[in-house]
């Protein structure tokens, strides 16, 4: 009976994300960590868009990073800046349109286009995702029940990866925790996915650099 208790707690925990009283929140704090800064308004020749079209385009008064065009699967931009190990990585974005997809992601620990872990948002679906992208292919290893984020108002996607245990936040809401050792370390970046136009500002990473 406790067993099967316990099971129950834990199915619930999966299908609704998780609590403040019910985890020990993460936190970087290393000495040798490190801040990254771009506030996604102006180009950086260190930005790899890899996937679908990126531009930088006004919106709300001022300059932001939108991908626009229909892409298939998925659209990737990877920030080949620095590479992190453990890091708090935190980005502003506002889905425009889609009908397929209306989403917006943060990509971490990234080696490429294709390998990746992945926590997404989607305007046309009630769930809070992360994802491994092995050679291209995605699979689901923790979701959470949200809210749909409403179109055209931007919201906030935070991840705090240390060691395999890896935490997201939907606007300042800790719904996933979940342990991964997929990727260790890597770039960071952004993500849609299909038809998502989704415009993106604010991306600021705090972490152990790779050396």
């Amino acid at each position: 009976m406790k067993a099967r208790l316990i099971a129950l707690v834990l199915l619930v925990w999966s299908a609704y994300g998780v609590g403040a009283a019910e985890v020990q929140r993460i936190a970087i704090t290393s000495p040798e960590k490190t801040t990254m800064k771009d506030d996604l308004s102006k180009e950086n020749p260190k930005w790899k868009f890899v996937v679908g079209q990126w531009t930088y385009r006004p919106s709300g008064g001022r300059q932001v990073l939108a991908q626009v065009a229909e892409t298939q699967p998925w659209a990737v931009a990877l920030l080949e800046d620095q590479k992190f190990e453990d890091l708090d990585v935190t980005v502003r974005f506002r889905p425009v349109s889609g009908k397929e997809d209306a989403s917006g992601g943060i990509i971490l620990r990234a080696a490429d286009g294709k390998n990746y872990l992945l926590v997404r948002a989607n305007s046309l679906e009630n769930n809070f995702r992360l994802y491994t992208i092995v050679n291209g292919r995605r699979s689901t290893v923790a979701s959470a029940r949200v809210t749909e984020p409403k179109l055209g108002e931007w919201h906030t996607i935070r991840v705090v990866a240390k060691g395999p245990k890896v935490q997201a936040y939907l606007d300042d809401a800790l719904l996933l925790d979940h342990d991964d050792k997929t990727f260790t370390r890597g770039w960071v970046g952004l993500w849609t996915k299909a038809d998502s136009v989704t415009e993106f500002s604010d991306l600021e990473v705090t972490g152990t650099p790779v050396k």
